[in-house]
């Protein structure tokens, strides 16, 4: 009985899409067509590419999902931002034609220095077990009094006494309040040394680069 000739497979160091910037190279992270066009696309970061058939005229791509907050077991929370994502265990093969273009997903610190946020950029600072829903690093340090992660989506305000960070909301304050403040003095510090709240002209914003308050862990 003859036998049945297995298909050759060949890695590919890279491949071309169509469109700007479309050489695609494993590590690169990319978006992927979703099957319900009414969703995000999904975005993925390429293990590998192989090609196989006549001519290798078929691409497969390995990849490794990255998960949206919503996509997880637990939910999107208050603390996730909108470009957040979590690198999964969850590894796939998918045809090179679901593949629409880069992205990029930044570190978290990465991120919070980015000048301008594009429709390409994401960040990411959990892994994401996908089987039990739990992350790595199951720990982050939380600010302000309601004890919550930073979400880089949010302002927040400094106070210059004890140095942590703020929601406005979280001190009875509007956005619109906390961008004119110049000097900020959380109400303990207030109560401890006397200090006034000053306001003026000036914004204080709030960047992971900045952070140097007393963190705490959650």
């Amino acid at each position: 009985m003859a036998k049945t000739r297995q298909p050759q497979k060949r890695v590919l160091e890279s491949f071309t899409i169509k469109g700007p910037d479309g050489v695609i190279k494993p590590g690169d992270t990319v978006l992927m067509m979703a099957p319900d066009s009414s969703k995000k696309p999904y975005v993925a970061r390429v293990e590998e590419i192989e090609a196989t058939g006549p001519q290798a005229s078929q691409v497969k791509f390995k990849v490794r999902w990255y998960y949206r907050p919503e996509e997880s077991i637990g939910g999107r929370r208050p603390f996730h931002g909108s470009k957040e994502v979590f690198l999964s265990d969850h590894y796939d093969s998918q045809s090179a034609d679901t593949i629409e273009g880069k992205c990029y997903v930044h570190t978290f610190r990465d991120y919070t220095k980015l000048r301008s946020v594009s429709a390409e950029d994401f960040f990411c600072r959990f892994e994401y077990k996908s089987a039990t829903g739990s992350f790595v690093p199951d720990r982050i340090a939380v600010f302000c009094k309601c004890e919550m992660p930073y979400n880089p989506d949010n302002l927040m305000i400094q106070c210059e006494d004890c140095s942590d960070w703020f929601h406005p909301s979280c001190v009875e304050i509007t956005i619109k309040e906390a961008k004119k403040l110049e000097h900020f003095y959380c109400k303990s510090c207030i109560a401890e040394n006397g200090k006034d709240l000053q306001k003026s002209n000036g914004a204080t914003v709030q960047s992971e680069e900045k952070v140097q308050s007393k963190r705490r862990r959650r």
